[in-house]
């Protein structure tokens, strides 16, 4: 046997064998060495397939476009008051605009001055008399307000994946699409609701004082005090269930809030055995955290999460340890979540979910074996065809197509892809197209043993002859299944991502692996006659 038959069987044996390998932990799920299921992961398999969840969120940018006007009052307030500057107002109006209301054109120009220094991205308006007040009208730059909606989305992803790694969910899909949109699929989820309340918090955690003074009946009809406002405190029966709200009055403005945290967890208090979540801020959050319960004992601070008071007590002395909790009449279920949440940070605008699909798992299973079904009967169908109309030959081709197979379902494996519903209907397509390459083969060789040329020769000829136009139609087909990965989504990419590697794995069986077969046998035995 030749040095070239021998090198190119050990590279047909060892391809199978690592194929096989890699393919251990898909056929056995169980009993294989610990060392074995590390190093090669099963073939992961689609939403379609397995079930789980499908979401397009929205994120509502224009929110972020407003809590960034918000965060310039509440520091242009701070700022007016340190340099001095008498004004009577500031607040938000509209759209992206801001206002400051003056007293007199001096201050007006202290305004401007230090507007103009802290705020580079505002961009001055006309001023407007008001009653004898000048007002000071600001906006956001068109190019800050765009960089504002984009940081929302990309942060808003970033959060996202934060709490689905936290959730525990194997092998997530999150990406940004056109616009504002995000796309998640979640595999294998079996608690849709609780997947969708989890990334569909906001999570804004914030610490305000509450209004002692303020009667909260009045304000439910509509009477408190500038620079407050009315929430609700959300308690509930742990006998009954019952949920209770009690209106509650706060201050507009936020003493803190939940971007300094540094950790959250779950913790059982003792004496009414019920959980609670602790929470831990970073050295700022704690130096300031420190100020405001020093400034503030005796009175009380509302601890609010998205607009709703979980708890409000009073502080009873000095909190120097940066530690506070949150309790709520929580189940456990529910302080886990919110430690989740709260740990993966809040998103930086809200999120309306615009698509929700959710595939069950028995339809996965259904979907798998009709998959395997039609890959079974287009095989079988394939293997009797080219038996009966090649002979031995046709055995030949009907190895390398089970080669052919086994090696697509390795390089799922290896390359960590996803199989689909569309992927197996790849899978199928190139189980057609792998013996094609076959075909155009065994007829070149045919036509040359017409001629009279010996079984070697006229193989050699056949090969020669028809690589070109194996390589033209596989290369161009792949260039098509390359464009539908790159630019289709969800089933389209799932379908071209089998494609492609059926594509090359059928050149590689039909001209490769089919040849060291043809060569090993005419070189073993003077063949006189080929079976095609």
């Amino acid at each position: 046997m030749s040095k070239s038959i021998k090198l190119r069987g050990v590279l047909v044996l060892g391809c199978i064998l690592v194929s096989l390998v890699s393919l251990g932990p898909t056929l056995f799920k169980g009993g294989l060495p610990e060392f074995w299921r590390n190093a090669f992961d099963p073939i992961h398999l689609g939403l379609d397939l397995q079930g789980g969840m499908h979401l397009v969120l929205g994120v509502d940018v224009d929110k972020a476009v407003e809590s960034r006007i918000d965060t310039v009052v509440d520091q242009g307030e701070t700022l007016l008051n340190d340099k001095d500057i008498i004004f009577k107002r500031i607040e938000r109006q509209p759209g992206e605009r801001l206002a400051i209301t003056v007293y007199d054109q001096a201050a007006g120009a202290e305004v401007d001055a230090l507007m103009e220094e802290n705020f580079p991205s505002l961009e001055a308006l006309t001023l407007t008399d008001e009653g004898g007040y000048i007002q000071k009208n600001y906006r956001l730059s068109d190019r800050e307000v765009t960089n504002i909606k984009d940081y929302a989305v990309r942060q808003a992803l970033e959060t996202l994946r934060n709490r689905v790694d936290q959730f525990g969910v194997s092998e997530p899909t999150l990406q940004r699409q056109s616009g504002n949109r995000i796309l998640i699929q979640l595999p294998g989820v079996k608690d849709p609701d609780r997947a969708i309340a989890l990334l569909g918090k906001t999570a804004r955690l914030e610490f305000k004082m509450v209004a002692e003074d303020a009667n909260p009946q009045d304000a439910l009809k509509g009477v408190f005090a500038p620079g407050t406002q009315l929430l609700y405190e959300r308690k509930v029966d742990s006998t009954t269930d019952a949920v209770t709200e009690t209106p509650i009055v706060v201050y507009d403005k936020t003493a803190l809030t939940g971007d300094l945290l540094a950790d959250a967890q779950v913790r059982i208090d003792t004496r009414f055995n019920e959980p609670y979540v602790a929470i831990d801020f970073n050295s700022v959050g704690a130096k300031r955290f420190d100020q405001i319960t020093a400034a503030n004992v005796g009175k009380r601070m509302a601890i609010v999460l998205d607009d709703s008071v979980y708890s409000a007590p009073v502080i009873r002395e000095r909190i120097s340890g940066g530690s506070a909790q949150i309790s709520g009449s929580f189940t456990e279920q529910e302080a886990t979540d919110l430690a989740i949440v709260l740990r993966a940070g809040s998103l930086p605008a809200p999120v309306n979910i615009l698509e929700n699909r959710t595939v069950g798992p028995s339809l996965g299973v259904d979907s798998i074996n009709k998959g395997i079904l039609s890959v079974v009967v287009g095989g079988v169908l394939v293997i009797l065809a080219m038996f009966a109309y090649y002979n031995l030959s046709g055995l030949v081709a009907n190895i390398a197509l089970a080669l052919n197979l086994i090696f697509i379902m390795a390089m799922l494996s290896l390359f960590k892809a996803t199989l689909t519903l569309p992927g197996i209907a790849g899978i199928v397509l190139t189980v057609g197209m792998a013996v094609d390459a076959n075909v155009l083969i065994f007829e070149r060789i045919r036509e040359e043993l017409r001629l009279g040329k010996t079984p070697k020769i006229a193989l050699d000829a056949g090969y020669s002859k028809a690589l070109l136009t194996i390589v033209d139609a596989n290369v161009t087909t792949l260039i098509a299944a390359l464009v539908l990965f790159q630019f289709g989504t969800g089933p389209v990419k799932g379908f071209a991502v089998t494609l492609s590697i059926g594509i090359l794995a059928s050149l590689f069986t039909a001209i490769f692996v089919s040849r060291v077969i043809f060569d090993f046998f005419l070189e073993r035995r003077q063949v006189k006659r080929l079976s095609i």
